[in-house]
């Protein structure tokens, strides 16, 4: 059996220490980390013959740790955006699908696709409308959830939503990106599977691409090795490396970008140029109360709106020096990127800017905001 066929519930350690500990090599004589394997093929006589059939030692190593963090069987994919598309292919055609109308422009993609070629469904309904979310699911062949949401931080009712009655045979997934299973764990509320882009939180360097499916049922994790091994999408043998070591310090850091996030926000609501402040932690967010029944930490994004027009928010990011201009989040250095002008994300404000706050000094960063937006007075 692969370790990453192990299927733990609770675990038994801190989510921390976990992190940690999980996934290393214990023989005597054995280095401390798993390590870098860069081969395609072994030799023959064990379980493990082909890369792209059976995995690497990282790969294994990499799936314990998620797994049992996430309390189900991991299944690592060359992005998040191959392990979304490993869900979506087990939809027959004609399939009915419900996700948010506030949804990763990725899946967005895939959804059209589907709709095209395979005359899919796809209904659309705010996170944040429970009761619809609870009438659709009757119906629905996949629940696709995202919470909070991106780029506007919406909150879905994920414990009422998860245990809801649903259509037999239905999948409910959830993309746990940016909340992290440090934050909320879906498969303990009743999801089937969650998944990640382990480019962002759990790498957290911006130096790879990998993404992640954790199944609450063995056998769809079975399922997902098979669609990961006919469609190539395995992950590269560095780029898992590299998450598996970012996911050692991935406690620390979410606790110091979600602890920065939050002074951050609460600072841009008292800004005289700044509107519409969106951070989960904040108890004037709509979906902060009921985040705050379930959800251990709020995350590490923020999103606000510029008072002006695209041209002053695109002002604003070229003035930051700390604060990177560039896309993604998750990393431990800081960035922002005006959405609206990403495509596929036209509809969003104009003056919306998402901010990944990252692990510097939050004063460095609230200095280098300030200087920013004083550009803007001039």
């Amino acid at each position: 059996m692969n370790q990453s066929d192990s299927n733990s519930k609770d675990l038994d350690v801190s989510p921390a220490t976990w992190l940690i500990s999980a996934g290393r090599p214990s023989d005597p004589g054995a280095p401390l980390n798993s390590p870098l394997v860069p081969a395609s093929n072994f030799v023959l006589g064990s379980s493990r013959a082909y890369a792209r059939d059976d995995a690497t030692p990282a790969w294994e190593a990499f799936e314990t740790v998620v797994g049992g963090l996430e309390g189900g069987t991991a299944v690592s994919f060359a992005s998040g955006m191959a392990a979304a598309a490993a869900l979506f292919g087990t939809l027959r055609v004609g399939a009915t699908v419900i996700f948010p109308t506030d949804c990763y422009a990725g899946v967005v993609g895939l959804m059209k696709e589907g709709v095209g070629k395979r005359g899919w469904n796809c209904v659309r309904l705010p996170a944040v409308d429970t009761e619809a979310w609870l009438t659709h699911a009757k119906t629905a062949d996949m629940i696709w959830l995202e919470s909070p949401t991106n780029p506007l931080l919406d909150i879905a009712d994920l414990p009422r939503i998860c245990k809801a009655p649903r259509k037999a045979g239905s999948l409910l997934v959830v993309d746990n990106t940016i909340a992290t299973p440090l934050n909320q764990r879906p498969l303990a509320f009743g999801a089937d599977a969650v998944m990640h882009s382990a480019t962002k939180y759990m790498g957290g360097h911006s130096d790879l691409l990998a993404g992640v499916a954790v199944a609450r049922d063995p056998a769809l994790a079975r399922e997902m090795r098979m669609a990961r091994e006919l469609s190539g999408g395995t992950p590269g043998t560095l780029e898992v490396f590299l998450a598996l070591r970012g996911l050692r310090t991935m406690a620390l850091r979410v606790a110091a970008s979600q602890a920065n996030a939050m002074a951050i926000a609460s600072r841009l609501t008292e800004h005289p140029l700044v509107h519409s402040v969106r951070y989960p932690g904040l108890p004037a967010h709509p979906g902060h109360k009921i985040a705050s029944t379930f959800m251990r930490g709020f995350g590490g994004v923020v999103t606000f709106e510029v008072e002006g027009d695209a041209a002053r928010a695109d002002a604003v990011c070229r003035s930051l020096k700390i604060v990177r201009h560039a896309t993604s989040l998750g990393a431990v250095e800081s960035t922002i990127e005006r959405r609206a002008a990403v495509p596929g994300q036209e509809h969003l404000p104009p003056g919306l800017l998402r901010m990944s706050v990252g692990c510097e000094e939050v004063e460095d960063l609230w200095r280098d905001l300030i200087q920013a937006m004083d550009h803007l007075r001039g």
